[in-house]
């Protein structure tokens, strides 16, 4: 009776350790342990997409920073311990014989599937559907939202099917209109049919003033619209032209919280609500020239 002789393929540390910087899981699939291959990756999958979903769009405003925090740890501490595991792994199988499925075409496959379609595919679903997050490079919604805040998104807003409905004085996230590639942030003031009157600083929707509250000495003004409240800056040397107009069925009018500084629809128009890709939620980071600005992070945008 012959005998088969198994070929001596030692585990190499390092490679194992590379591979799971590379994909999680994927060191210990090189190691021969699929169970453990498949829970680090999805482990690392789930904290680091769906948990982000459930922080930025379910969680009560004042946990997010703190989940958010939390979440960011234990990503990295599947990562890192999907790499330290691997070299771990490896390192005490001196004597390892391939398996069958054991082969450079499987490894190929595997990266290919989960690392750049599963992930990626996962993501970009997220970020079309659910939530997105936006930088904000100017001043126009100052100050309200300033230049250097990070800023989550709803992605589940003014579409078919969605349960956010557009509303008057919400932040919303749409295409510039005459730039498609590019995104620009205002404040709804007024919905389709909406009778709109700008004279001087002050603006009307439907005959009645959003002015509340007017801080001459600071340039400063309180809008409200409803149960919304916000502030305004302008400046006084630079009063608006007047404006009146009935915004058309389907679309919405909006301004900057910054008027003075603002591209909105006083000069490019009103905006289809098809164009609307998201509901300004939360900052989550704000970044000056000098560093962080901690006082922000969490703000709630309203």
């Amino acid at each position: 009776m012959s005998k088969v002789m198994l070929e001596n393929h030692p585990r190499k540390p390092l490679f194992a350790a590379l591979m799971s910087a590379l994909l999680p899981g994927f060191g210990q699939l090189y190691n021969g342990e699929i169970n453990k291959a498949i829970w680090v990756y999805v482990s690392f999958a789930i904290l680091a997409i769906p948990m982000g979903i459930v922080i930025a769009l379910y969680l009560p405003s004042s946990l997010m920073m703190f989940a958010l925090v939390m979440a960011l740890v234990a990503v990295l501490g599947v990562w890192l311990f999907g790499i330290v595991d691997a070299w771990r792994g490896a390192a005490k199988q001196s004597e390892y014989h391939l398996k069958s499925w054991q082969s450079s075409g499987m490894y190929v496959l595997v990266l290919v599937l989960f690392g750049f379609l599963a992930l990626p595919l996962l993501t970009n679903y997220v970020r079309f559907h659910q939530v997105e997050s936006f930088r904000i490079p100017s001043g126009s919604m100052s100050p309200t939202i300033v230049r250097g805040d990070f800023l989550f998104a709803d992605k589940r807003y003014s579409c078919a099917g969605c349960k956010q409905a557009v509303q008057r004085g919400d932040i919303v996230v749409f295409a510039n209109p005459n730039n498609r590639t590019l995104y620009y942030i205002k404040r709804v003031i007024a919905l389709p049919e909406d009778h709109v009157q700008i004279r001087g600083n002050e603006i009307f929707v439907n005959g009645q003033s959003l002015l509340t509250e007017s801080d001459q000495s600071q340039l400063v003004i309180t809008e409200s619209l409803g149960d919304k409240r916000w502030k305004v800056q302008w400046d006084a040397s630079k009063a608006s032209q007047g404006l009146e107009m009935v915004v058309p069925a389907g679309e919405v009018f909006v301004l900057g919280d910054n008027r003075s500084a603002s591209n909105d629809s006083r000069t490019f128009g009103t905006v289809p609500l098809q164009d609307l890709v998201g509901k300004a939620r939360q900052v989550w980071l704000s970044l000056a020239e000098d560093g962080v600005r901690w006082g922000r992070l969490g703000k709630v945008l309203n």
